[in-house]
């Protein structure tokens, strides 16, 4: 008797993890999922630029395990990073480790059961797992973008199989990252994010606003390298328990933003190639200035996680601007 699952690992349809076998009856079920017409062309997929349908999403969106409702975020997903501003081809060549974070917003992250809460960006929670999985294996089965092949990454990071979260909303102190991007409040919304695997930034022991913002950007000057400034972008995801000090202390976004920012300046000549008897650094062209670790925009923040536990996560990014990706948020239709 023939196995499905490994026919598709020997055809190459696979991330690694088994998929579902896209029948007819499942990819007109997932179909269903969306207004949209099987045959509209929404993207040029790298890095072959391949056409790339809306069927075509939709098999592979039951590659990944997804449930129809799902379809209209990897539909967006897809649209959103095969942009030239994010530079999908970019991302998937570089040596670095890093992928598409996905981030979702709007009632659609709710109607659909996508966690922002306890394990947000962990396991266990079938729409953010699937929705990421989803661009993913487009990438790789319409674009070409395979391990080995275009996929050059020294070490690759759990970011490129899947890294989907929903926004924490209805508890945030602050507007939603989709509001600081520009959109209307209660429009659904995904940003896509170019980025590395989170890591934890602890702060167990500060009470006030200032003590907490202070360590949060202590820890986000080392992120990527303490070295680099400027060049890279990077995501905060605040948690419940850290986003409460700034509650209490009255700060809105825009309040956290510009103090943060003002803790985010460094001194270059800390940071000079040679200095601390280590090569990697800035040139002695830069000597006696004062530069920001993150350009103006360069830093998204994020709200997060379960109710319990006095950490926020720092996720890294990749070049930014023209010569690398530059964060992208698209509208989510059905």
């Amino acid at each position: 008797m023939r196995d499905e699952a490994e026919a598709m690992f020997q055809r190459g349809w696979t991330d690694g993890l088994p998929v579902v076998p896209p029948t007819k009856a499942r990819v007109l079920a997932m179909l269903e999922g969306t207004t949209r017409q099987p045959e509209e062309v929404i993207a040029l997929t790298p890095p072959n630029l391949a056409e790339c349908t809306v069927e075509k999403v939709a098999i592979n969106a039951v590659l990944a395990g997804c449930r129809p409702e799902y379809l209209p975020v990897v539909l967006a997903a897809v649209e959103a990073v095969c942009t030239d501003d994010f530079n999908m081809h970019g991302i998937i060549a570089t040596t670095m480790g890093v992928g598409p974070v996905l981030v979702v917003n709007g009632p659609i992250a709710q109607r659909i059961g996508m966690n922002s809460g306890i394990n947000a960006l962990g396991q266990g929670n079938r729409a953010n797992l699937t929705i990421g999985r989803a661009l993913q294996l487009v990438i790789r089965n319409v674009g070409g973008g395979r391990p080995g092949e275009v996929d050059r990454a020294t070490h690759g990071s759990p970011a490129k199989l899947s890294f989907c979260f929903a926004e924490d909303e209805a508890g945030s102190p602050w507007t939603t990252l989709a509001e600081d991007r520009g959109f209307d409040p209660g429009t659904d919304v995904i940003t896509v994010f170019c980025g590395e695997a989170p890591r934890i930034v602890v702060d167990q022991t500060s009470r006030s606003a200032d003590s907490l913002v202070r360590s949060l950007a202590e820890g986000l000057r080392s992120a990527v390298s303490s070295r680099v400034v400027v060049g890279m972008d990077a995501m905060l995801v605040v948690s419940p328990e850290h986003a409460a000090r700034f509650r209490d202390a009255g700060w809105d976004r825009t309040r956290f933003m510009n103090e943060l920012s003002t803790h985010l300046m460094v001194e270059a000549d800390s940071i000079l190639a040679g200095t601390d008897c280590i090569e990697e650094g800035l040139p002695e062209d830069f000597a006696g200035l004062t530069l920001p670790k993150f350009r103006p925009g360069g830093l998204l923040v994020v709200h997060a996680g379960g109710p319990a536990g006095l950490f926020s996560a720092i996720v890294g990014g990749w070049l930014n601007g023209p010569m690398g990706s530059e964060p992208t948020s698209w509208e989510i239709k059905q």
